[in-house]
């Protein structure tokens, strides 16, 4: 979801006068939601809610002063808010880090009533649902023992490289990439399928998927999932069970709920 972050610069927040200054912003929910009470946004400021009186309602929080957004316990505040918001079952579209508008009425006027027609409807496909994320990976060892039994090309270059003596391994480079090109090859012909399948077995209890592109070599499958959350245990039971099917090549972790970035259009 784009976020306001290019809107109008911030004024200085008024000293004393929390939530009359520029405000942070961390996502929108629906009006009226429950915030969790124990909960600090940014520089531990109070986590409010702005309405302009339509089907949705701002996130905010007062915009730290006198610095600039960006360190490490920003990142990590803005996710506790929404990973709270998650956690307490609220309906609740995120926006990426750092956005902020000018003060609460540049967010009633300039982010709600602009869009509200927008956040509703991507609020009704959110609500009663959680994002939860599956990461399967090869278990190395294994996988490595089935290319070298599968392909023998593999195998017996494999082999060669092994007997070369340490003083003349210059002159095998060459070959190493080689192996290193088609034991690349191998597993990525490996996880098309088992990918496919851990995909396929676990979609089946959830209502979007959104794969990710691996990102090193042992990566078997990283994908979110839209869940509806009466069916949410319908698919951990699924998941549960394509782990223990394929436990001795492939490692199955589940991550979640997460907040839905991976099912909020941009826009």
């Amino acid at each position: 979801m784009t976020t306001p972050s290019s809107g109008p610069t911030p004024r200085p927040e008024t000293p004393g006068r929390p939530g009359h200054g520029p405000q942070y912003i961390y996502g929108v929910t629906r009006p009226g939601a429950a915030l969790p009470a124990d909960v600090t946004g940014l520089d531990g400021h109070p986590v409010t809610l702005v309405e302009n009186g339509g089907a949705c309602a701002a996130i905010v929080s007062d915009l730290p002063r006198d610095r600039a957004l960006g360190e490490r316990d920003d990142l990590v505040a803005h996710q506790r808010v929404l990973n709270a918001l998650v956690e307490a079952g609220t309906a609740v579209l995120p926006f990426r880090f750092g956005a902020a508008l000018a003060d609460r009425d540049a967010v009633a006027k300039e982010l709600l009533a602009d869009n509200a027609a927008r956040f509703g409807a991507v609020l009704d496909r959110l609500q009663d649902r959680v994002e939860l994320r599956l990461k399967a990976t090869y278990v190395q060892d294994t996988v490595l023992r089935e290319i070298m039994e599968a392909e023998p090309e593999i195998a017996e270059l494999a082999r060669r490289l092994r007997e070369v003596p340490p003083d003349i391994a210059d002159a095998v480079y060459y070959d190493r990439v080689r192996l290193g090109e088609l034991i690349a090859q191998a597993i990525q012909a490996r996880r098309d399928t088992d990918g496919q399948l851990l995909l396929d077995g676990a979609a089946t209890a959830a209502e979007a998927v959104a794969p990710k592109p691996p990102v090193r070599e042992e990566d078997v499958l990283d994908a979110s999932f839209l869940v509806a959350v009466d069916r949410r245990a319908e698919f951990e039971d699924a998941v549960d069970a394509l782990g223990r099917a394929h436990a001795d090549r492939i490692r199955v972790r589940l991550i979640g709920p997460l907040p839905p970035y991976d099912f909020v259009p941009e826009a």
